[in-house]
C-alpha cells in the first residue's frame, strides 16, 4: 500500500524555521522510486544537521549501493533543528525522509550512522517525533528495524535498549545481506514476528541484537558477564570488512545538497584502513586491514564523480591518504587531467613522515595554496613515543621549514591534551614547538608574514584501541594545561602574534568519554539528557555540561557507579569492557601488551606499520580471514613515505 508524502503538511511550516531549504530535498543526483514496485525499504538517517549529514561518505555510499538493487528503496533523513521539531509537534507532522517527505515510521528498516557518540540524543527525538516507541522491547510490527552502524557502533551499549540491531565495519556487503533476509522473511509472511527476524539476523553472527544478550554485573559495579540468552545466538560479533574495493567504486553520482554544507566536494575514499599503530585512534584500529584502490579506478571514479555533481573540488579520502602507494601518480594523473580547469584536489591531514614538496605542487596546481594541515598528536617526543606517533620535532621542522620555502605561508598543526601518562611540560612542549616552526619559516623565507595555527582537542580514550584501559585526564587537568599554554603564547613577543590558538575544553571529552566507554547503565543518562532538552551535543552552543551531570547523577543513582568511574578510572587487564563481545579482529591481548608497552615514556616500544615490516600479530587478518592489498608499483618498497629534501 502506497505512503503518502508529508510534504503538504511540511510546507506551511517552512517559512517560520531558519534554514528552511534543508528540509525540501530534490537535490541532484538524490533518488525516488516507486514505493508500491519496492519490497524492502531503508531509510538512511545521520543524526546530525543536513549541512553536517549530507556529505557523509557512508550515507551517500549506502544510499545509491541499495538504490541500485532492483525492488529495494533507499532515502534519506537529518535530525531538525529545534524550531522545526517544535512545530512539528504542534501540527502534528512526523519526522520524515528529505527524498520523498515519507514518515520514517513506514519504513521496514530505519539506520543510523554514528560517527561520533554525541548524536544519540538526535536519534531519540528522530524516534520521538516519528511515534516510534523508545525502547526497542516495546516495539511492535508496525515499527521499522532500528539499526546502528558506524564507528561509535563499535560500543553500542550505552544506546543498547533503543536499538534493535547493531552491524559493525564495512556496510556495503552487510547491508545487501540484510536486504535479503528481510526480503524473504517478508516473502515468507514474516514468521515469528519482529523476534523471529531479529533471531535470523543474529544467527548470520555478523548483526549484533542487544536484547538477545544479559549483562550481569559485579558487586563492585565491573561487568560479570553478557551471556546469550537465545538459543543460535553467538557469544561474539564479528565485524563486517570489504575486500577488493575497486568492485565498490560509491560514490558513483554524489548528492548535491541544496543548502549549504561543511564540505562541497567530490570525495573519493582512496584506500580504507590504516597500520600506522597510533594508540589513540579507534579509527585506525577498528578499519584494519588496509585496502587500496588502484588509480584507475580513482581516476575513474573521479571523472565520473565530478561530471555528474559539478563539484569543483576532488577530496582523496583515507585516514592517512599520502600514505598509497601510488598516490604521487594519483595526484599528477589527476593535475592533468583537470590543469586549466576550475576543479582542484586537497588531501586531508597528512603524516609529516608522508609529506613532500612535488606531492603538495601537484594538488594545488589548479587552485590556490591554502594552509597545510599536519597532527603531530603529541607536544614533545617523549608523548609522540607514548601514542606510538614517531615523528621527531627535526622531522616536522624540516618538513615545514621545506613547505614556508616552497610558498606556503600558513601551517596548521593539530594535537591532543589529556593523553595518557602527559604532565604540563608534555603540552607546553607544543609552544616551543610551534615557536620554532615560525622562527625557522622566517629565517628560510626572510618574510614575516609566516603563520602557524596551533588547534588543539580532548583526547578520549576509545573502545577497540591500546588505551581503552585508559584513565581519562580530568577536564579541570586539561583545561589547566591549555590555559598555561594559552599564557606562554600570549607571553611570546617575538613570536606569539604569528601564532594562532584554537582548542576545546576538557568538558565536552568527559560526556563523550562516559558515552564512549559507557555500559547499558548509561543508557539512563542519555535519556534523562534527552528529557531535559538535550539536542545537538555535538555542537558548542547546544551542549551543556550541567545537564549531562544532572542526568548522570539521576540516571546512574542506585547503580553504585558514577561519571568519574565510567571516565577517570583506569581498568584491569581482566575487566570485562562493555565491548569485548563484538569483535573487531583485534587480539586483547595484543591491546594490553600495546598499551604497556606505551607506558616507558622516552623509553616506550615503538610498533611499525605491517605494510612495510613484518606482521606483528594484531590479529585482525587471521580472525577476519583478510589480507592487506595494496598496489605495489615501486617493485618492492613503495616511494612513499618520501622524506623532504
Amino acid at each position: 500500500m502506497s505512503v503518502e508524502s508529508i510534504f503538504p503538511r511540511l510546507e506551511a511550516l517552512l517559512p517560520q524555521v531558519s534554514k528552511p531549504i534543508q528540509y525540501v530535498g530534490g537535490e541532484l543526483n538524490s533518488v525516488v522510486k516507486d514505493w508500491d514496485s519496492t519490497r524492502v525499504r531503508w531509510a538512511l538517517m545521520y543524526p546530525d544537521a543536513y549541512e553536517v549529514g549530507v556529505p557523509n561518505q557512508g550515507v551517500q555510499i549506502l544510499y545509491e549501493v541499495l538504490n541500485e538493487r532492483e525492488g529495494v528503496l533507499a532515502e534519506r533523513s537529518y535530525a531538525v533543528w529545534s524550531d522545526m521539531e517544535e512545530l512539528m509537534r504542534e501540527h502534528g507532522v512526523p519526522h520524515f525522509t528529505v527524498d520523498s517527505h515519507r514518515p520514517i515510521r513506514a519504513f521496514d528498516v530505519l539506520g543510523l550512522s554514528f560517527a561520533s557518540e554525541m548524536g544519540y540524543t538526535n536519534m531519540l527525538t528522530a524516534l520521538d517525533l516519528a511515534g516510534i516507541p523508545r525502547r526497542s522491547a516495546d516495539r511492535t510490527e508496525e515499527d521499522p528495524l532500528l539499526l546502528a552502524g558506524g564507528h561509535s557502533a563499535f560500543n553500542p551499549e550505552p544506546i543498547a535498549d533503543f536499538l534493535d540491531a547493531v552491524v559493525l565495519g564495512d556496510g556495503e556487503e552487510v547491508a545487501l545481506a540484510v536486504t535479503e533476509i528481510i526480503r524473504e522473511f517478508k516473502d515468507e509472511g514474516e514468521p515469528g514476528g519482529r523476534d523471529g527476524l531479529l533471531l535470523r539476523l543474529a544467527a548470520t553472527g555478523g548483526v549484533y541484537v542487544p536484547r538477545f544478550y544479559d549483562v550481569s554485573y559485579r558487586d563492585d559495579g565491573r561487568i560479570a558477564a553478557y551471556t546469550p540468552n537465545r538459543p543460535g545466538v553467538p557469544n561474539t560479533v564479528q565485524k563486517h570488512t570489504v575486500m577488493d574495493l575497486d568492485q565498490w567504486p560509491y560514490p558513483k553520482k554524489p548528492i548535491v545538497p541544496t543548502a549549504e554544507s561543511v564540505h562541497e566536494r567530490y570525495s573519493v575514499e582512496i584506500f580504507r584502513g590504516c597500520t600506522r599503530g597510533c594508540r589513540f585512534c579507534q579509527a585506525g584500529m577498528i578499519t584494519r586491514p588496509v585496502r587500496e584502490r588502484n588509480q584507475q579506478t580513482v581516476q575513474k571514479m573521479v571523472e565520473e564523480g565530478v561530471k555528474s555533481s559539478g563539484f569543483q573540488e576532488v577530496g582523496l579520502l583515507s585516514l592517512s591518504s599520502a600514505d598509497h602507494s601510488e598516490i604521487g601518480d594519483i595526484a599528477k594523473n589527476l593535475a592533468d587531467h583537470y590543469e586549466g580547469t576550475n576543479t582542484g584536489l586537497s588531501l586531508p591531514s597528512t603524516r609529516v613522515d608522508a609529506f613532500n614538496i612535488d606531492l603538495a605542487n601537484e594538488l594545488t596546481r589548479n587552485g590556490r595554496r591554502s594552509g597545510l594541515t599536519f597532527a603531530p598528536e603529541g607536544g614533545s617526543e617523549r608523548m609522540r613515543r607514548v601514542i606510538n606517533k614517531m615523528v621527531t620535532e627535526e622531522d616536522l621542522i624540516r618538513t615545514v621549514t621545506a613547505a614556508y620555502a616552497a610558498g606556503w605561508r600558513q601551517v596548521k598543526l593539530y594535537f591532543m591534551c589529556g593523553l595518557p601518562t602527559e604532565e604540563d611540560e608534555d603540552v607546553l612542549a607544543i609552544a616551543d614547538l610551534a615557536t620554532e616552526v615560525i622562527r625557522t619559516g622566517r629565517e628560510v623565507t626572510g618574510r614575516k608574514d609566516i603563520r602557524c595555527t596551533v588547534s588543539i582537542g580532548g583526547f578520549v580514550p576509545k573502545p577497540q584501541t591500546p588505551f581503552q584501559w585508559a584513565a581519562q585526564t580530568s577536564h579541570e587537568d586539561v583545561d589547566a594545561r591549555l590555559r598555561k599554554l594559552r599564557d606562554r603564547l600570549r607571553g611570546d613577543r617575538k613570536y606569539g602574534k604569528s601564532i594562532g590558538l584554537r582548542y576545546h575544553e576538557g568538558r565536552p571529552s568527559i560526556v563523550e568519554g562516559l558515552l564512549s566507554r559507557g555500559d547499558r547503565r548509561v543508557g539512563r543518562v542519555v535519556e534523562e539528557v534527552w528529557e531535559a532538552g538535550g539536542r545537538f551535543d555535538g555542537w558548542s552552543e547546544h551542549f551543556s555540561y550541567d545537564r549531562w551531570m544532572r542526568a548522570a547523577e539521576a540516571g546512574l543513582a542506585g547503580t553504585g557507579v558514577d561519571v568519574d568511574w565510567f571516565t577517570t578510572r583506569e581498568r584491569d587487564e581482566d575487566e570485562v569492557l562493555p565491548w569485548d563481545h563484538l569483535d573487531a579482529g583485534l587480539d586483547r591481548s595484543w591491546l594490553w601488551q600495546d598499551w604497556q608497552d606505551s607506558l616507558h615514556g622516552e623509553e616506550s616500544l615503538e610498533v611499525d606499520d605491517c605494510r612495510w615490516n613484518p606482521c606483528y600479530d594484531c590479529g585482525v587478518c587471521p580472525t577476519m580471514g583478510t589480507e592487506i592489498q595494496i598496489n605495489d608499483t615501486a617493485g618492492g618498497r613503495p616511494m612513499l613515505p618520501l622524506t623532504v629534501l
